[in-house]
């Protein structure tokens, strides 16, 4: 069973959510601002937190700030229509997706289902075969689902790290930002030019040395990205 932190300040919303997750595969918290989602997580193994960003108390951008401190759990910030700028926001703090107010309950399950399963995996030691990729200085274990620099470990979320194990598995390979929106995120890539571009600059921020001249994570200009280990 996964355990799933419901945040929203409205008690409709939340009543809700946990009647679309309700069953056996989830256990659901509460909480009514982003300080008590601060305090849920010090407290219980959250695999999950489903957030909203307009709240009283401590907003949920301020919040994912203060969790991306300590936490790689998978966050899914809960917005309006109208909240772009939020999500720009949410991006450069280190969201892992969207849902849209009003929710669909199947677009809920099935973007709870595909993080879980991210983060889940991300944390598993149980493989059933050893797969290390290299590329240059770096090297991605999928069976401990590890990343290393020069022989230290780097702490990615699991979007960052389904990410880098696409450009390892394929080095060289140029992928388009909606490519790479429809593989990792499983989903339709409206919108992924910037989402993506977000991602791969956090990912340079961990991975690069000097992320102004990345080696490794390259720009192919009009076409994608691709890693190259060989700058």
């Amino acid at each position: 069973m996964y355990n799933i932190l419901i945040c929203d300040d409205e008690p409709d919303i939340v009543s809700a959510l946990k009647i679309y997750l309700s069953g056996d595969e989830y256990q659901t918290f509460t909480a009514a601002n982003g300080k008590e989602v601060l305090g849920l997580l010090e407290k219980e193994d959250i695999h999950l937190v489903l957030m909203d960003i307009m709240m009283p108390e401590m907003d949920g951008i301020s919040a994912l700030v203060k969790l991306r401190e300590k936490y790689n759990v998978p966050v899914i910030l809960l917005t309006a229509k109208s909240e772009d700028t939020d999500k720009i926001l949410g991006l450069n703090v280190g969201v892992d997706d969207y849902i849209t107010k009003p929710f669909n309950p199947v677009e809920v399950l099935a973007r709870v289902r595909s993080q879980v399963r991210r983060y889940t995996q991300l944390g598993s030691k149980a493989e059933t075969r050893e797969s290390t990729y290299r590329v240059g200085n770096l090297e991605l274990d999928d069976r401990a689902k590890t990343v290393m620099r020069d022989g230290e470990k780097v702490n990615l979320t699991p979007t960052e790290y389904d990410i880098l194990k696409l450009f390892m598995q394929h080095p060289g390979q140029v992928f388009s930002p909606k490519e790479i929106y429809r593989i990792v995120w499983s989903d339709s890539p409206y919108g992924a030019e910037n989402t993506v571009a977000v991602h791969i600059r956090h990912l340079r921020e961990k991975l690069e040395y000097n992320p102004a001249e990345p080696r490794y994570l390259k720009v192919v200009w009009g076409q994608g990205y691709k890693i190259d280990g060989r700058g």
